[in-house]
């Protein structure tokens, strides 16, 4: 008879990418696990995966398998942690991951609250505009802007938002005002190039339409928080999320250019390692965060008073 404790097994492994990090979220041998997915495929009479010192990966079969049985376990085991936890109380440490530029759109007000709500609670940050490996690097939850990767992890939208061109009013009075796409090649740009030195802009007209933008500059990183410092010292025209940007504008530290364009793609989303096995803490912060990030007005200056 077919164990579905096997199953689940299976599941965690597929999950987490590996038999160590499996059997540390299990807490049991790895060796063990290891031992109990060869019976689960021996009773299917079928490898579900390919193992070498190095990599872990499932074969044409154990990918449909999981396909199939992933979202029922994990969904069962979510219920039962939901009836399991009854009266308790969320504790212990969230890692978050996010940008260097998170707390310019998460107001520390939020946090203040959320730990005043949860004293059992520590949350502990990791800022990087570099993508962190949500298993090596121990994450809970990670916040993550524009196009997702394809990945194991899973995955939920918190919002979407669009970008914007964007330059200081002095960069605009010493070098003039762009008038059509065309002419940004002739402007200095804040980018996050390519191997060629150049950063390609995907903008969308007010109907829609798409073209692609070849730009560069002199001035290159590949953190968005250093273009937006970058633009409002002068130092050219970037496109950035209209989260990082709108109190600059506000302040008239930067200005709109060719409002009339928006760069798609953007927004925000939080990503988990795995749905299994997630703590009161992590659930408990994320609700909060959606809550507070969904409820802001993320709207580019440029189209809050429509087209």
């Amino acid at each position: 008879m077919l164990d579905l404790n096997d199953v689940a097994m299976f599941v965690q492994v597929a999950r987490c990418g590996s038999f160590a990090e499996a059997a540390r979220r299990l807490c049991m041998p790895s060796a063990t696990v290891s031992r109990r997915i060869q019976q689960l495929e021996a009773y299917l009479g079928t490898r579900l995966m390919q193992r070498s010192t190095r990599k872990l990966t499932l074969t044409s079969t154990g990918q449909s398998f999981h396909e199939r049985c992933g979202p029922a376990v994990e969904e069962l085991i979510e219920t039962g942690q939901l009836h399991l936890a009854g009266n308790q109380e969320p504790s212990g440490t969230v890692r978050v991951a996010a940008s260097t530029s998170f707390f310019d759109c998460f107001q520390m007000e939020w946090v203040e609250a959320f730990l005043a709500e949860h004293p059992l609670v520590r949350l502990d940050f990791v800022l990087s505009d570099l993508l962190v490996d949500l298993i090596a690097d121990r994450i809970d939850v990670a916040f993550r802007g524009g196009p997702l990767q394809d990945s194991s992890y899973v995955a939920r939208r918190i919002f979407a938002s669009y970008g914007e061109l964007v330059a200081s009013p002095a960069y605009l009075a010493a070098h003039g005002v762009p008038a059509s796409l065309d002419e940004l090649s002739e402007h200095e740009c804040v980018v996050q190039p390519d191997a060629g030195g150049y950063a390609t802009w995907r903008l969308q007209d007010l109907e829609g339409a798409e073209t692609e933008v070849r730009v560069r500059g002199r001035f290159n990183s590949n953190a968005q928080e250093v273009l937006r410092k970058a633009a409002c010292a002068g130092l050219g025209i970037a496109a950035l999320p209209s989260i990082l940007t709108a109190s600059d504008i506000a302040a008239r530290r930067l200005v709109p250019v060719l409002p009339q364009y928006k760069r798609a793609g953007r927004g925000l989303s939080v990503v988990y390692p795995s749905r299994q096995q997630r703590p009161l803490a992590v659930t408990a912060f994320v609700d909060m965060a959606v809550e507070k990030l969904s409820a802001q007005d993320w709207m580019p200056a440029s189209s809050a008073g429509g087209a």
